[in-house]
């Protein structure tokens, strides 16, 4: 399992294809609050419900000073798919070889229907302008995931 990020953490640099073909780096957000959300497989019941709620709060995490970035181990091309059928209009990141996700602690032991593997694990870590890690939350549910993170950010 990799090692979990906490506040205060500086927070691992990355550079990703997005789902336009364009590559997105984290430092691209300099002097940005940014909310970097980790999530196994697009077009999923779950991920997608994730993808919508961060779509449908994104004007209120933004006026509230936040970006919004998702990753997970897709294609660019499931990824730009999947971004045009849900009108996702945050950057979706392609981790085919779940390096970024490791450096954040996102990927490891899972646990489905009595079966044991690795994966990735559905996860959020919000980072400041500086680059530090503001708050990690791992192991979280896909509904309701969005709400409960702006009431930590105190985000009414």
């Amino acid at each position: 399992m990799s090692e979990r990020l906490h506040t205060g953490d500086r927070a691992p640099d990355f550079t990703l294809p997005s789902a336009d073909g364009s590559a997105i780096s984290l430092s691209d957000f300099v002097g940005q609050n940014v909310v970097v959300y980790f999530y196994p497989a697009a077009a999923t019941p779950g991920c997608t419900t994730e993808a919508c709620d961060f779509r449908d709060n994104l004007s209120s995490l933004g006026a509230a000073g936040y970006r919004v970035v998702g990753i997970s181990p897709d294609s660019e091309t499931k990824l730009r798919s999947f971004s045009e059928k849900e009108s996702l209009t945050f950057p979706l990141l392609s981790d085919p070889d779940h390096a970024v996700a490791e450096a954040y602690g996102a990927w490891g032991e899972k646990k489905n229907y009595g079966k044991t593997y690795e994966g990735l694990i559905r996860s959020t870590v919000v980072i400041d302008g500086s680059g530090q890690v503001s708050l990690a939350q791992y192991n979280v549910r896909a509904t309701g995931h969005v709400a409960k993170l702006r009431r930590d950010l105190g985000i009414s």
